[in-house]
């Protein structure tokens, strides 16, 4: 089993725009799910401060639908973005993920760490190689290139 994740990236804008990409419902759905998946801007609802509820629709390629929904445990713009995030509607499942915004050369250092540790070997690299799709089309979105 892992031990969780981090991933840092520079990413092509200021601070501010980063977090408000993870805040703004209709850039949240540009990025979210990256190039080959589907995030509807009308299911993309978040209620950005301590105690909020986040939430957000996925339409994968072979037609499946999954629902992320959490809640906001840290909100202190443009510097960090603390929320709970689960893919069962049902439960209220506390899966801790922390985004930190910095500036940097070049941009934002975006550090999104997730201690999870309940993740097989496999499971961890199919989680990094998403993040990474997703961060890939966050920092596309954000530098303006197409």
């Amino acid at each position: 089993m892992s031990v969780g994740l981090t991933i840092t990236r520079t990413i092509a804008a200021p601070p501010e725009r980063v977090f408000a990409a993870w805040t703004k419902p209709e850039q949240f759905a540009v990025w979210f799910g990256g190039a080959a998946v589907e995030v509807p801007p009308e299911t993309v609802s978040m209620d950005v401060r301590v105690g909020g509820l986040w939430t957000a629709e996925m339409r994968v390629p072979d037609g499946t639908a999954i629902q992320w929904h959490g809640r906001y445990t840290e909100v202190e713009p443009p510097h960090l973005l603390a929320f709970t995030m689960d893919d069962d509607p049902a439960t209220d499942t506390v899966e801790p993920v922390v985004v930190t915004f910095a500036p940097a050369e070049g941009g934002t250092e975006m550090r999104l760490t997730q201690p999870r540790d309940d993740l097989t070997t496999e499971q961890l690299a199919q989680t990094l190689v998403g993040y990474n799709e997703f961060f890939d089309s966050l920092d596309l979105l954000l530098s303006g290139r197409d």
